[in-house]
């Protein structure tokens, strides 16, 4: 009983360890997510210094990398909630089971005494 315990218990640890794995991921893809936000943001800012119809060979490509930014980031941030709640789910499922063995270890100690 005590052996499989421990099991449960090392494969919670390393769920857990594969949970910060995706939350790290999600911290990354909020980066790649918000980083063509920000050149936008500049861009904006600083519109009456340049103007954007001579500048059009330059904004066409920047605008077509940042929509590629910002879809990686949102496939990278759906991956990663996806991925953390299914960690989340096994989590809970190993947490019942360790409760189910602590239970029969409870009914066969009380078996023994009788």
């Amino acid at each position: 009983m005590e052996e499989l315990k421990k099991e449960i218990q090392d494969e919670i640890s390393l769920l857990l360890s594969e949970k910060r794995t995706s939350l790290a991921l999600l911290r990354t893809a909020i980066a790649v997510f918000t980083l063509p936000l920000s050149v936008f943001t500049v861009l904006t800012a600083t519109s009456n210094y340049y103007d954007p119809l001579e500048s059009l060979h330059l904004l066409i490509p920047l605008v077509f990398i940042s929509a590629i930014l910002v879809l990686f980031g949102l496939y990278l941030i759906i991956r990663s909630f996806k991925r953390i709640r299914k960690i989340d789910i096994r989590i809970e499922v190993l947490k019942k089971e360790k409760k189910n063995i602590e239970k029969l270890n409870k009914i066969y100690k009380e078996i023994d005494k009788e």
